[in-house]
C-alpha cells in the first residue's frame, strides 16, 4: 500500500466538475503499486476560481497536477512555461510545479501515439483523417504532424476544423459530409468527437469504404468499446480503443512528480476498466 506521511508529494486533478475523472484512480494504483509517500486527489475548482486555486496549490507543496475541462486554456494561460505540444496544441493537460513557477505540458499527443504503438499500429503508416476539432483533436493533430503525417480534418463545425487548419500548417479540412469518401484515402481514422460515447448518440461511419489496412482509433473510453470499435473489429481493421490514450497520457506527469517511471500493462488496465462497466443490479 501507498504510504502517506507528513514528507508526502501531492498531485491531482483539477476540473468542474471533476467526479468523473479516472485519474484518481488510475494514478492510485501506481502509488500503491511503488509504495509511494504521497496522495493524488479530485479537486473541483469553478472556472472563476481557477487561477487562484493553482497559485494556492504551489503555495501549498503541491508537486503538480492534471488539468481536465473546462480549464485547459486557463492552465496554458496560467504557466510560466509550456512544452512544445502545448504550445501546438494551445493547451495544457498537465502542470508541474517546481521553486514556485509553473510549466505546463500536453501529454494527450503522446498518450494517443503510444496507445497506437501499443496496439501494433504506426502512427506514421500514412495520412491520417480526424473527426473533430476540439482540444482533444488539437493535440493529436500537432502530434502526428510532429512525424511528419498529413492530416485531414472534418468537423460538424467547418469553421472550427478551418481554425484548426490555420493553426497547424501541414492539416487541410474536407466537409462532414465528404468523411465516408475520404476514408479509403487514409492509413488512419481518430473519432476525437463524443459521438459514441455513452449517452452521446452515434457516429455514422461507412467503414466498408476503408481500405483494408486502415486503423481506426477512438478516444471515447466510455464504454470500453464504442460502436465504432466493435465495427472495425467485425471487419478485420486494427484498432485502438480509448481507454489507452488515458493510461499511456498519465506517464509523464507521475514521473514529474512522483519520481517514478510507471508502466503502462494488462493489470492497470483491467483495474481502470473494471471501474467503467456496467455495475450488476
Amino acid at each position: 500500500m501507498a504510504i502517506l506521511s507528513g514528507q508526502a508529494r501531492l498531485a491531482g486533478v483539477i476540473g468542474w466538475p471533476v467526479a468523473h475523472s479516472r485519474s484518481p484512480r488510475l494514478h492510485g494504483f501506481w502509488l500503491n503499486r511503488h509504495s509511494i509517500d504521497g496522495a493524488y486527489l479530485p479537486l473541483p475548482v469553478r472556472p472563476e476560481d481557477f487561477q487562484t486555486a493553482v497559485r494556492g496549490l504551489v503555495a501549498a507543496g503541491f508537486a503538480g497536477a492534471n488539468v481536465t475541462i473546462p480549464h485547459k486554456e486557463a492552465a496554458f494561460a496560467v504557466c510560466d512555461t509550456v512544452d512544445p505540444f502545448a504550445h501546438a496544441a494551445g493547451a495544457v493537460n498537465t502542470l508541474v510545479f517546481q521553486d514556485g513557477r509553473i510549466t505546463g505540458r500536453n501529454t494527450d499527443g503522446i498518450g494517443f501515439l503510444e496507445n497506437l504503438r501499443q496496439h501494433g499500429i504506426d502512427p506514421a503508416a500514412g495520412p491520417a483523417l480526424l473527426l473533430g476539432a476540439g482540444g482533444a483533436a488539437r493535440a493529436i493533430a500537432a502530434a502526428l504532424r510532429a512525424l511528419g503525417v498529413a492530416v485531414t480534418l472534418t468537423n460538424r463545425t467547418a469553421e472550427r476544423a478551418e481554425a484548426l487548419a490555420v493553426a497547424l500548417p501541414g492539416c487541410r479540412t474536407i466537409a462532414w459530409d465528404a468523411r465516408d469518401a475520404a476514408l479509403g484515402d487514409h492509413a488512419l481514422i481518430v473519432n476525437t468527437t463524443s459521438l459514441g460515447m455513452t449517452g452521446h448518440g452515434d457516429l455514422m461511419l461507412d467503414l466498408t469504404r476503408a481500405a483494408p489496412t486502415t486503423a481506426i482509433s477512438d478516444i471515447v473510453y466510455v464504454p470500453l468499446e464504442t460502436p465504432l470499435i466493435t465495427d472495425a473489429k467485425t471487419r478485420g481493421l486494427k484498432t485502438a480503443p480509448g481507454l489507452g490514450m488515458l493510461l499511456h497520457q498519465a506517464v509523464p506527469g507521475f514521473t514529474a512528480w512522483f519520481g517514478v517511471t510507471p508502466v503502462v500493462d494488462d493489470a492497470l488496465y483491467d483495474f481502470v476498466a473494471g471501474d467503467l462497466l456496467p455495475r450488476r443490479p
